[in-house]
């Protein structure tokens, strides 16, 4: 059995509001989909996110087993998170909420976590959206990620609401944080769009590489993908598909990308000399299979990840290079 890959942040339920289609209720939330994306590709899982003890909450909890994503925490008596989806006529989701964000302790999540990991250990914990960013929990997070980063690889996601983090401000100190603490950093260029409207995309990955990170790229929708890298930068076209809905697609392309790095051997504390001289043709095949998974997840209703099989046949179809394994190691 390989070391678990870790996620930390909210789980939730989308309930999906369309012109096509009456309203339904997904399981979701950026992490718990990162989480299940990393499962289809054949890892061992954990994942830390509160939810309730409601049908809701019973739902997120299926839903976790049936992935065979192991779920740290245990319900509790405050509702679970729900976000109102609506999509637009070319699929794109815009969203309302009603959250919770309350954890324990970070000195008993750490201790929650090496229990649940034993003997094997956690190569990665990876963290984003809004639960890096709402309080109380966010402050849990990122103390948590500073414990795990003496063992495991750090990648993060700065996915910023303003409707739930208002000062812009705050949300960029909160982002700064993170970014100093993370490896692998992907980020939308909506939300570097909302966080630094002032300068470019180029200005603003190079000055959040100054922060620390190995490996940063942002996700452009149709206009593919950008990736700076010490070995240089890296450009790669979204991959055309016949989009059902963009629900999680983002999530996808970032499960794809740690799976590409677990394949390449570059995750874990002791690798990150090792991730941080990345070359970029490696960056190019990371890049190539997580478009490729974003493509496959866009194509179908719902956040619904490829498996590994999936995204390995669609590799092979495309005649992409292979990077590592699609998998574990």
């Amino acid at each position: 059995m390989s070391a678990y890959l870790g996620v930390i942040g909210e789980c939730l339920v989308d309930v999906v509001h369309s012109e096509t289609q009456a309203p339904k209720a997904h399981v979701g939330g950026s992490p718990l989909n990162v989480a299940v994306g990393l499962a289809r590709l054949e890892h061992d899982v954990l994942f830390a996110g509160r939810r309730g003890d409601d049908e809701y909450g019973r739902m997120i909890a299926r839903s976790l087993r049936a992935q065979g994503v192991t779920a740290l925490l245990e319900p509790d008596e405050t509702p679970t998170s729900v976000a109102e989806a609506t999509l637009d006529p070319t699929g794109q989701a815009s969203y309302e909420f009603s959250l919770d964000w309350t954890l324990p302790p970070s000195d008993e999540l750490d201790e929650l976590i090496d229990s649940a990991t034993a003997p094997v250990g956690l190569d990665l914990l990876h963290a984003g959206s809004i639960g890096a960013m709402m309080r109380p929990g966010e402050a849990t997070v990122r103390d948590l990620l500073a414990r795990r980063r003496e063992t495991a690889t750090i990648s993060y996601d700065p996915n910023y609401r303003p409707s739930i983090i208002p000062n812009r401000e705050e949300a960029r100190r909160q982002v700064e944080e993170c970014l100093a603490l993370a490896d692998v950093v992907q980020a939308s260029s909506d939300d570097v769009d909302l966080l630094y409207p002032e300068r470019s995309y180029e200005e603003t990955m190079r000055a959040w590489a100054e922060l620390g990170p190995a490996l940063l790229i942002l996700t452009r929708g149709g206009s593919g993908a950008l990736a700076l890298a010490a070995s240089g930068t890296v450009e790669v076209p979204a991959v055309g598909v016949d989009v059902a809905d963009t629900v999680g697609a983002g999530d996808s392309f970032m499960a794809a990308v740690l799976s590409s790095l677990r394949g390449l051997g570059l995750l874990g504390a002791s690798n990150r000399p090792a991730l941080r001289g990345i070359s970029s043709e490696d960056v190019h095949g990371v890049l190539t299979a997580a478009a490729q998974a974003a493509a496959l997840t866009s194509s179908r209703f719902g956040a619904q990840p490829p498996t590994a099989a999936e995204l390995g046949a669609a590799l092979r179809a495309s005649g992409a290079r292979e990077v590592g394994e699609v998998g574990p190691v």
